[in-house]
Order: C-alpha cells, then structure tokens, then sequence
C-alpha cells in the first residue's frame, strides 16, 4: 500500500511538471540561440570559432540526412562536434554501432561540404582502437580525439608522438590537424600545473573550460600561454560552455533555484548530477548565456579565448 502511495505520488509530481511545448518550435529555438552566440561574439572579434557538439540534426530544416539545409545555422557556425561516432555509443571502447556511425555521418559530411571541420570525439582507451579511431576519423576527413577518460580529465599517454604532430602556427579552426579535449582539470593540483602540462604538448587546438576546480577563471594571460605549443608553434585555445543545461557548479547559480526555480530551469538530469534542464529559448536564460557584459560569454571574450564548443545542443529532444 505504501509503494501504491508514493508511486502515485511521484505520477503526480512529473504529471505537475509537464509543460505542452507544441506551440515552440524546439530545432529552430536551438538553431536561433546558437546563431544569436555566434553573431554576438563574432561583432567582438571575426574570427571567434564557434562549434556546436552534438545535435547535428539541426544542419537540416526536417532533421532528415536528405532534407533542405539550414543556411543560417551552417555560416553561423565553424564546425560541428560529435562524441561517439566511432567507439563509445553504447560503451567506452567499445564500436558505435555501424548504423548509427552512418546515420551521423549523413549529416556530418553535409556540414563539412558545407565548408564546417568536424570534430568527431570517441571514447576509447584500446592502444588498437585509439589507432584504427584516428585513421578512419582521417580517411572521412574528420579532426578526431581518441579520449580514454569519458571524465576528460587528462592529457592521453597515448599515441606518443600524437596523432598528425606538427608545429605551424594555427590561426583557424580550417588549418587543425589535431586537438584535445580537457574540460575537467580535477587531476592537476593547480592552474600553474595545468598550463605547464597543456604547454608541454603540441595539439593544434585545445577544447578548455573557464575555470579551475576552485571555480576561478583563467585569466587572459594564462590563456596566452595556453597557446604556445612545446615546439614553438601555436595553438587555437576554444572554452567549453553547456548552453541547454543550468549547472549548479557556476558563477549564475543561486542557492534558492532548487527550492525556488525559475519557471525556465527544469528536472535535473538523471546521468549528470548538479545539472539541469532548462528553457533554452527563455530570454532569461539566454541573458545569462550572452548579450551582454555580465554573460557567460562576455567573460569568455574578455579571457582571450578564440572560440566556444557549445554543449547539450540536442537539449531539444528532452523537450520533443
């Protein structure tokens, strides 16, 4: 009788929650939010790189591989992100299903005939798997990371040299050959130690976020060092921002959202503690996000960074 009640009770509370989303246009609101980042930002500086992870199905008006492209969308953006293409869809090192690589793919290569780099992250750790990632990443003309933390949280020992090694002086996201992808700086016991680490490889792009684990931001002079590599090129230094979730581990957050939310912020995701689903379109969210001086992305600007990687892009299909 008791697991009746509180069953019942819990119907109740997501029935409650539920919100009819029928009358928003949920892919072209994503599509807008990213467009409307990429014009502020780029007003600010021209070639401010910004990429999209994930949510590749927006590059098409139907989200069908066939169907008319989204024009708008396509120039807004540099390139497209994409986690899983190859190893770690269903499990860490471990092949993305064949079906599911060629359905992404049907959309990839439209955004790189397009004129976009795709940059294509799989989760593996296998010294073989890592291998045969880099080459068939290479042969559809994709930059690729082989990750063997998912927490990406390190520097990989492996390959050594790493892949498509080289030391030119990279000024745009189109002259790439490599990258990594170190958004959780959680194993290095302090920003000097990072940058020293960072500075000690020679990847033509690193993926970063803002701040440190004591929640500081870099500064503008770190990031400059951050773009020197160990042999004497330069590297593109973009920071990671999550634009379809609120995370409670940040500057925006207030202690009384969680008993008090704003109508806009929603249920926490169940695979990722401290974050939340929100109302991308809500132009409250988005003021926290950019347009203005006190945005996310002002902050992200003012510390010299070169661009943005925007996640939880395919926040519309929770929505759907």
């Amino acid at each position: 009788m008791r697991f009746c009640f509180y069953f019942i009770l819990l119907f109740v509370m997501i029935s409650c929650d539920k919100n009819d989303y029928s009358n928003v246009d949920l892919r072209q609101e994503m599509r807008s939010f990213v467009i409307g980042i990429s014009h502020y930002a780029k007003s600010y500086n021209s070639g401010f790189v910004v990429v999209p992870q994930n949510g590749i199905e927006l590059v098409t008006m139907d989200g069908e591989s066939g169907g008319n492209l989204s024009s708008d969308y396509l120039e807004a953006v540099d390139g497209h992100g994409q986690e899983d293409l190859l190893y770690g869809y269903d499990n860490d090192d471990k092949l993305t299903p064949q079906e599911e690589t060629a359905y992404l793919m049907s959309f990839l290569d439209r955004s790189k005939a397009a004129g976009n780099v795709i940059l294509v992250t799989d989760y593996c750790s296998t010294h073989s798997n890592m291998d045969d990632s880099y080459l068939k990443n290479k042969t559809s003309g994709y930059v690729s990371f082989a990750a063997d933390h998912r927490e990406l949280d390190n520097i990989p020992s492996y390959p050594d040299p790493i892949y498509n090694e080289n030391d030119r002086e990279i000024s745009g996201l189109n002259e790439i050959s490599n990258f990594l992808y170190l958004i959780n700086p959680s194993v290095f016991k302090s920003k000097e130690e990072f940058i020293t680490d960072v500075v000690a490889s020679n990847y033509d792009l690193l993926i970063m976020d803002l701040f440190f684990n004591d929640g500081t931001a870099f500064t503008a002079g770190e990031i400059e060092r951050l773009k020197q590599k160990s042999n004497g090129g330069k590297r593109l230094v973009i920071c990671y921002m999550s634009i379809g979730e609120a995370e409670d581990y940040r500057y925006y957050w207030k202690d009384d959202w969680v008993k008090d939310p704003p109508a806009w912020l929603k249920q926490e995701n169940p695979e990722w503690e401290g974050n939340y689903k929100v109302e991308y379109w809500n132009e409250e969210w988005q003021n926290i996000i950019y347009g203005n001086d006190n945005s996310y992305l002002k902050k992200i600007i003012d510390a010299g960074f070169d661009g943005v990687y925007l996640d939880i892009i395919e926040a519309y299909e929770y929505f759907e």
